[in-house]
């Protein structure tokens, strides 16, 4: 395996990364959503959404056509938001998972009727609370960044669903 060198450094929402060769690639975006447009030919831009301390991402060249431009035309972002859609469902709500039992139990809806959570966990959770509002919420999306920051928020209210009811030891 060979030596590798990588430097980055921040100004304002961009991250320049910097190899060995020079300016490698610049970057949009933080934990959770990033959006990366190579500098180099070999590369496509990468947009990656995961879920932050977990290990769990999904990362994807945009697909059938899709711009690396923040403007899609109207079809471009309705596939766009499926291919959002179709990750979260697949990475966080599988068969199984602990994400799927939040449904499948009605444990989002118990902590809301809670009363005793802050407006923003109370705002945040209603977002995931079955899955026509994550969908209706997903779809709401005006453009490229807003649906990458709707899914990031979804994932955001999955994990606080998940301290709060581990918490109160609901799931099981």
């Amino acid at each position: 395996m060979g030596f590798r060198f990588r430097r980055s450094a921040r100004l304002g929402p961009l991250r320049f990364n910097f190899s060995k060769g020079g300016l490698s690639s610049i970057s949009v975006g933080g934990r959770g959503a990033s959006f990366n447009i190579p500098m180099n030919l070999n590369g496509g831009a990468r947009t990656t959404v995961g879920l932050p301390g977990t290990g769990l991402s999904w990362s994807a060249e945009p697909a059938s056509g899709l711009p690396n431009s923040r403007r899609l035309r109207s079809g471009q972002l309705d596939a766009l938001k499926q291919t959002l859609l179709s990750v979260l469902h697949q990475d966080l709500f599988s068969p199984g998972s602990p994400g799927e039992q939040l449904w499948e139990q009605g444990l989002v809806s118990r902590l809301l009727a809670n009363g005793s959570l802050p407006a923003r966990t109370t705002g945040l959770l209603a977002l995931i609370e079955t899955q026509e509002a994550m969908e209706a919420y997903l779809q709401r999306a005006q453009g490229q960044d807003d649906a990458k920051r709707r899914a990031h928020r979804c994932i955001s209210a999955v994990q606080e669903a998940l301290l709060l009811i581990d918490g109160q030891r609901m799931l099981g």
